[in-house]
């Protein structure tokens, strides 16, 4: 699978989020680690927002 720089980017964020969220959790800090957790689908939302428009910008140089 051959990611982008931006998509590399994305997806390490996420994981990062993921693992923050995972030792907030093992502190015993358990909202704070629900909040942070929350943040891995905001930041793929926000990949596939910019893939999206990536896309579209692609196209429009195309035609």
């Amino acid at each position: 699978m051959n990611l982008s720089r931006s998509e590399f980017l994305f997806n390490a964020a996420a994981i990062l989020s993921l693992g923050l969220s995972i030792v907030v959790w093992f502190l015993g800090y358990r909202q704070a680690a629900i909040f942070v957790g929350l943040w891995v689908p905001s930041i793929l939302g926000w990949m596939n927002f910019a893939a999206i428009k990536e896309s579209r910008k692609l196209q429009e140089e195309k035609e």
